[in-house]
């Protein structure tokens, strides 16, 4: 079957050599398949993958150059192209001689990495949460994202290789906590050095951020359709509120029930209704308060804190894009409280809405990590 892309497959630009330089391979493809792919010529003594900015060019290089000349020239008349896992591989002579395995730019340690995040919903992770999960190895200048053929990639700029160095190390390979990305699925980071050293970002959007320069002029972009700054001046998304929270239960040692939910919740004011359910491998829920300041209120005060003692049951608040649940049925995970028979709030003696701290049910029998004040 003829490739049917519009560019060739090979080229002849460059004399005859016994490299050859490959380009549109599949991302990060193994020096294995580079051998496979030229094992029907000769023998392949050397590699070079993932190179380029893309990581989808590779070079391999023949122990003679008649072997080079003739995978270039079967290529040149075959009508099935040459393929890496489906994927049509271009052909071409290399300008050098013989691949020398110098350190390439991705493996020289630079203050600005390149993040590859992978998933499903990569495309929706938001430079907001690459800003708190890079934070936390030192204070990050910039980011930029962008769409390449790898996918979904951001530039992270730190202050020194150092920083960038611990940053790398510790999440190369790691997925991004599911606090953090509450309502999408698991994502994945891959992170290589960038050539760059100082990032241009010219407006702060929803692609870019400059954390050095808060008074950087607003993008369009970033102002949503009621004509509100979906950032502020310090570059940071100004979160939309709402009266439905959303937690995620970490490190959940004991077991979580409605119940318990609602005793911590309803601390705060009046919860009207929870629903709770599994995703990602955790327990999350939604909880409804009967107007946004008492959930803003829960939020401020719950975010980070756990339900029992010795870091168990950690809770993260995000707040929802629901405004009013749909319970169908209570029952063990759900629960209508705007139901006679399920109304359990705690009202003090003054009409108002009890603030002191709950005794947690069995096993535990700990405390809510909440200083009343």
């Amino acid at each position: 079957m003829a490739s049917v892309s519009s560019q060739p497959q090979f080229r002849y630009t460059q004399p005859p050599s016994k490299v050859l330089h490959l380009r549109n391979l599949p991302w990060e493809c193994t020096e294995e398949e580079l051998i496979e792919l030229g094992k029907p010529f000769g023998k392949v003594v050397n590699t070079k993958c993932n190179v380029g900015a893309n990581r989808n060019q590779a070079f391999i290089e023949f122990a003679e150059l008649n072997q080079a000349i003739a995978m270039i020239s079967y290529y040149a008349s075959s009508s099935e192209p040459a393929q890496v896992r489906g994927k049509t591989v271009y052909l071409q002579y290399s300008n050098r001689q013989e691949i020398v395995n110098n350190k390439t730019t991705a493996d020289v340690a630079g203050n600005v990495l390149l993040v590859t995040i992978e998933g499903n919903d990569a495309r929706l992770v938001t430079i907001d949460v690459l800003h708190l999960v890079f934070s936390a190895f030192g204070f990050v200048h910039k980011i930029t994202t962008f769409e390449k053929t790898a996918g979904f990639q951001a530039l992270v700029q730190f202050s020194d290789s150092e920083t960038a160095s611990s940053a790398k190390e510790a999440l190369d390979g790691r997925s991004i906590p599911r606090y953090l990305i509450p309502e999408l699925g698991p994502c994945s980071l891959k992170i290589t050095y960038s050539a760059h050293t100082d990032l241009s970002v010219k407006f702060q959007s929803h692609r870019s951020r400059d954390y050095t320069n808060p008074l950087l002029p607003v993008a369009s972009s970033a102002i949503d359709a009621t004509g509100q700054f979906s950032v502020g001046l310090d570059g940071k998304k100004l979160e939309s509120e709402s009266n439905v929270l959303l937690a995620s239960i970490e490190n959940m040692q004991y077991a979580v029930t409605l119940d318990v939910l609602h005793m911590v919740f309803s601390a705060f004011g009046p919860v009207l209704k929870i629903a709770m359910f599994d995703k990602n491998g955790g327990v999350q829920a939604l909880i409804q308060y009967p107007d946004v300041e008492r959930a803003i209120v829960a939020k401020e005060a719950l975010e980070g804190h756990c339900i029992y003692d010795g870091g168990f049951c950690e809770l993260h608040i995000s707040y929802s894009r629901h405004t009013d649940l749909s319970i169908k049925v209570n029952n063990d995970r759900s629960r209508d409280y705007t139901m006679l028979n399920c109304v359990q709030y705690n009202v003090n003696n003054n009409g108002g809405w009890g603030h002191q701290p709950y005794m947690m049910p069995s096993p535990s029998h700990h405390f809510l990590h909440y200083q009343q004040q």
